[in-house]
């Protein structure tokens, strides 16, 4: 015995076998016959259609209505956000540590915590960038560091 495929229906076709069997003029193995749907499938679509009809005349009880979405506005708060982080994160980069505890407020909606890791990883990003950009003062360390970093500007290092 072969499987049949899985089927997708429209909406269309629910409906209009939902309606049929709404109708009573055939029995419910008479539908499925004809539209080639199993029998508790068309009473769950028939369940459904009844559930949903009053939505069809006015807004019903049946589910919160969802708020029309402004993308524009979505995008417009997300580039301010953005550019308030860039230059929070620029600002800690060039604090000094009581700068960057100073930064922290604990009545800020931002937990305490990630308030921290913001500022220490904004201060870890400038002090990797500075310690790759200073020559090392013992010949020791400058043998485990490639040459070309020290050849390279500091300016395109991001310093």
């Amino acid at each position: 015995m072969t499987r049949r495929a899985r089927r997708n229906h429209t909406p269309a076709f629910k409906a209009k076998v939902a309606l049929a069997a709404i109708k009573g003029e055939m029995t419910l193995a008479q539908l499925a016959g004809h539209f080639d749907v199993h029998p508790n499938q068309i009473t769950a679509w028939k369940a459904l259609l009844q559930e949903g009809a009053a939505d069809v005349f006015g807004a019903g009880s049946g589910g919160p209505m969802l708020p029309a979405v402004d993308v524009k506005s979505l995008h417009a708060k997300i580039g301010e956000l953005t550019l308030e982080n860039d230059f929070f994160r620029r600002s800690a980069r060039k604090a000094g540590l009581l700068r960057r505890k100073a930064m922290i407020d604990r009545e800020h909606d931002l937990p305490i915590t990630r308030q921290a890791e913001a500022c220490m990883s904004a201060a870890a990003a400038s002090t990797t960038c500075h310690a790759r950009c200073r020559r090392p003062e013992s010949r020791d360390h400058a043998k485990a560091r490639p040459a070309a970093i020290w050849s390279t500007p500091s300016r395109e290092l991001g310093c």
